[in-house]
């Protein structure tokens, strides 16, 4: 049965792609990517038509320009429903036949292009390509399918993954006859397509080796390949066809990596940190405890609530209602806003130990400020710190003479590129609890300060407290508090006021906006007035936002004793922590203050469970690990839900744990990148 003729290409191109924007139109020499894969579509024998199916974006109109230059017949349609764009397509210029290209594969091959048409030709397939089994290199996807079949799948679009990615709905229907063909040899690995911008340098070596021969055959690529796989290298964040399964914030994700240094502006998210590949990774909209990502799918949070930021839930009306008037009526002048004085006098009316504020807009900010504030009034530059405090040349210094000194400090193996090695021996870590340790640095060291958190994952044993406070007060020492983690939790201001132990300085941040910039550095008097002999200023300090959404919070908590509310929550959440684990035998320690419990897996395999957590957590609309910022939002029907599914992942690590169950065989991923301290994860 011959079905030719009327055997049309339709290749695929958009400007607006998700993980590579712009890359149909990238260069090499003097033609782009589009062009080459046209010009080189141009040599299949069995190809009646080429047609470009771009979007009607206004950047599409480069496009189109191209279309126009090289004189191919184009449609523009749907930007984001590329089904429709591609049937629409297929539909004005009365395509029969149809052969898929997608704008991604410079190095489509035409030979390999009539072989797959030819086999459609001679059979009674309703679909034949070389993808079903992938063996030949990525990049040289091929799809030949009928009009009658594109139009079928048309009517039947059902989800947003079969409008994105057209023969989605034909690869995972039963009801057509397919075929694939393979290569002799398994090439699936060999990654020719384009998709970031690592994959363009490669295309562009490529093409370089060959002298810019823009119709080099396949066959050719795949012998350099052989003689040296060195010259190219797999993109390490993208499986073959993942765009397929790759929600929109991966896609981003892959994206941001090009061009962000870290991929993101916070280390706590890193969705590779959580679920590579699968982490939703960026969100359209919140409320209460609820985040929407880019794909409209909706999740319960209960993990960090915005790093901690959101006790009184995302998009809370009163403080939003607020902060509008203030987007209304002017956020920034030449003239300061008189919000930061009654902030001020709020939180010196919390704090009465207090004389005065200074304001920052992030916690990073208020640290170092609060350094150099403490540094000015001792007079000397040694510090002691205990706990997690941020990026600064200060606190990293302190891995400048043992590369693992902040390992216990929350965050390990933190790297120190960059810091001054004439700032070594100038922070000295100390263990929680060990009040002889500390003794013992601000003998020998000339301390100035001891920075440290008022408290963590322990609880402080034996007046450990008082004694940093009576040690620091006969030295002479500075002594802070960094409650940007743990102001506002358990106590209507700093955790010092539950312990009655009074610090020379403390930080406030995270939760004292829900949500908005504000950081606060408090402290007495004749300390915080060392400020003057020095300099400390900053443009949007001074903006209004974060300080009105301050007062607004502040008052929201008096309204309804948040901080009692989000504390007998997370005393719940580990309750049933221990109830579950207890339940099933498996073997957890539950760490951290009663508002901010975290959970750690006593095993080897810490690291997979936890990322088993997050898999399957996801699969129910939940975004978790083993760490919960307790927020009044985190209502009992959303935590009973939590619970429920916690019970079955932990019955599962246990016969991971007891070896009748793999835990790398339950993974669907890689397991997740390791950041936080793990010393006291296996025992």
């Amino acid at each position: 049965m011959v079905k030719k003729k009327n055997c049309t290409v339709i290749i695929q191109a958009r400007y607006a792609s998700k993980r590579f924007e712009g890359k149909v139109l990238k260069k090499i020499k003097n033609l782009t990517i589009l062009e080459i894969i046209i010009n080189r579509l141009k040599k299949s024998k069995k190809i009646d038509k080429i047609v470009v199916a771009c979007s009607t974006n206004s950047k599409d109109k480069q496009i189109i320009n191209i279309c126009n230059r090289n004189r191919i017949s184009y449609f523009a349609g749907s930007e984001n429903n590329v089904l429709e764009r591609f049937f629409k397509t297929a539909k004005k210029y009365k395509i029969k036949h149809i052969v898929r290209i997608t704008s991604d594969c410079p190095f489509i091959d035409p030979k390999l292009v009539d072989k797959i048409v030819k086999v459609y030709e001679d059979n009674d397939y309703d679909y034949v390509s070389n993808v079903i089994n992938p063996t030949y290199p990525d990049g040289l996807d091929t799809e030949i399918f009928s009009f009658d079949v594109l139009k079928d799948r048309y009517k039947k679009v059902r989800t947003s993954k079969e409008k994105e990615h057209v023969t989605y709905g034909i690869l995972n229907s039963k009801q057509y006859k397919k075929n694939n063909i393979e290569n002799k040899k398994d090439y699936s690995k060999l990654r020719l397509t384009l998709d970031t911008h690592k994959d363009f340098e490669i295309i562009k070596k490529v093409f370089k080796k060959f002298n810019y021969d823009f119709f080099i055959n396949f066959k050719k690529i795949i012998n350099l390949y052989e003689k040296n796989n060195k010259f190219f290298s797999n993109n390490p964040f993208y499986e073959r066809n993942s765009g397929m399964n790759l929600s929109t914030g991966q896609k981003f994700w892959i994206r941001a990596q090009n061009i962000i240094p870290g991929g993101t502006m916070l280390f706590s998210k890193n969705p590779d940190l959580q679920l590579p590949t699968r982490w939703p990774a960026y969100f359209s909209k919140t409320k209460g405890c609820k985040v929407w990502d880019l794909d409209g799918n909706k999740f319960n949070d209960l993990f960090l609530m915005g790093i901690g930021t959101n006790s009184l839930g995302y998009s809370h009306p009163e403080i939003d209602k607020r902060v509008k008037k203030v987007v209304d009526t002017g956020n920034m002048s030449s003239l300061n806003s008189v919000d930061e004085i009654l902030l001020a006098e709020k939180l010196i009316e919390l704090n009465p130990w207090a004389g005065n504020v200074r304001f920052t807009r992030s916690g990073g900010e208020a640290n170092a400020v609060a350094i150099r504030i403490a540094r000015a009034y001792s007079g000397k530059d040694n510090i002691a710190i205990c706990g997690y405090h941020g990026w600064h040349d200060w606190y990293l210094s302190a891995n400048l003479k043992k590369k693992s000194n902040l390992n216990d400090h929350l965050i390990k193996d933190l790297n120190i590129s960059g810091v001054p090695k004439k700032l070594a021996n100038t922070a000295y870590p100390f263990e929680y609890n060990n009040f002889e340790q500390l003794k013992k640095i601000v003998l020998k060291n000339k301390i100035g300060v001891i920075k440290m958190e008022v408290e963590r994952d322990q609880k402080p044993k034996n007046g450990f407290l008082k004694k940093v406070r009576n040690l620091a007060t006969k030295n002479k020492i500075v002594l802070i508090f960094d409650e940007c983690t743990s102001g506002f939790r358990e106590t209507y201001g700093g955790l010092h006021l539950k312990y009655k132990i009074t610090p020379d300085i403390c930080i406030f941040g995270k939760a004292l906006g829900n949500g908005y910039g504000i950081n606060a550095i408090v402290g007495k008097q004749e300390i915080m007035e060392a400020l003057k002999s020095t300099f400390i200023s900053s443009t949007f300090w001074t903006e209004r936002i974060g300080s009105v959404a301050a007062l607004q919070t502040l008052k929201e908590m008096k309204k309804i004793n948040s901080w009692e509310r989000i504390t007998k929550i997370g005393i719940k959440i580990k309750k049933n922590w221990a109830d579950i684990a207890n339940l099933n035998s498996l073997k957890i320690d539950i760490l951290g203050i009663d508002a901010l419990p975290k959970f750690l897996f006593k095993s080897d395999n810490h690291l997979a469970y936890k990322t088993y957590l997050s898999q399957e957590m996801l699969k129910q609309n939940i975004l978790a690990s083993n760490v919960i910022y307790a927020s009044i939002a985190h209502e009992n029907k959303i935590l009973e839900k939590y619970f429920d599914n916690l019970n079955k992942i932990f019955k599962k690590i246990t016969q991971c744990e007891k070896g009748s169950e793999n835990i790398f065989n339950l993974l669907e991923t890689k397991v997740s990148l390791s950041g936080i301290r793990s010393k006291k994860l296996i025992k």
